[in-house]
Formats: C-alpha cells, structure tokens, sequence
C-alpha cells in the first residue's frame, strides 16, 4: 500500500470537450487514451476524454460540461480557480510554443516576457481556462 494518493491527471471542463482535448492533444504532442480517437463513422458525443503521454500515463481529461463561467483574470470577477504551468529551457522556445499556442487558439492574458528572472506568458485556452507556458 502506498503511503500517499498518487495524481492521475488533471481535469478541465468545458462545453466543446473534444475541441479542448484537441487544443491540448496538439499543443503538448499527446495522444488520445485508446477509445477516445475522435469518431470516424458516427457524430462525438464524447463526454469524457483522456490524453495520455507516450509512455500511456494519463495527463489530461476532459469532462462535458453544460455551461462554464470563464475566468476574468487578472481583471477580477471570475478568479482563475485553477491554472496548468509549463515549462520550456529558453526564451527561443518560449517564442516558438508562443506562436504555436496562438496559432491553435489560445489568447494571451498577461505578457510577462520582460522578466529577466522567469519571463512568461498566461494565456486562456479555448474554454478560458488559464496556462502558463515560462523559461524554468
């Protein structure tokens, strides 16, 4: 027996479920948990999905939801709740998962690249959850 619980995956929610496992699938180079690959023969009515790494652990799910209140951070309102952070070795990866980020629809919320110590960039994914991508 373990000692301590030990993390599966993280979940977000979101009302386009597919769209946002795909937003993800793409940005970190996942793959589908085998069952969850997008249909080919009928309409996704997925209402729950699951990235794995490529060693099969799970990383990220991905649960329907009906309606979800998007965050209005750094403005107030609606707080974060919650936020992914990665990690990339330098500013020239930085630029580049950047513009890969926007390209699949993330919107930037904060610039932070002026940072000597840790520049970063916040962002909301299509479901407005926010995510960190910075120099660690």
């Amino acid at each position: 027996m373990s000692a301590y619980p030990e993390l599966l995956h993280t979940v977000l929610d979101g009302t386009d479920v597919r769209g946002l496992a795909e937003f993800y699938r793409r940005l970190l180079g996942l793959t589908y948990r085998p069952g969850d690959e997008p249909p080919t023969e009928r309409a996704d009515d997925a209402q729950w999905l699951v990235l794995i790494d490529s060693q099969g652990r799970s990383v990220l799910a991905f649960q329907q939801v009906k309606d979800l209140a998007r965050t209005t951070w750094p403005s107030g309102g609606v707080p974060m709740q919650l936020h992914v952070d990665f990690t990339v070795s330098d500013r020239e990866a930085l630029e580049h998962h950047h513009s890969r980020a926007l390209a699949l629809g993330a919107e930037v919320l904060l610039d932070r690249t002026d940072d000597p110590d840790e520049p970063l960039y916040v962002y909301a994914d299509p479901a407005g959850h926010p995510f960190c991508i910075f120099v660690g």
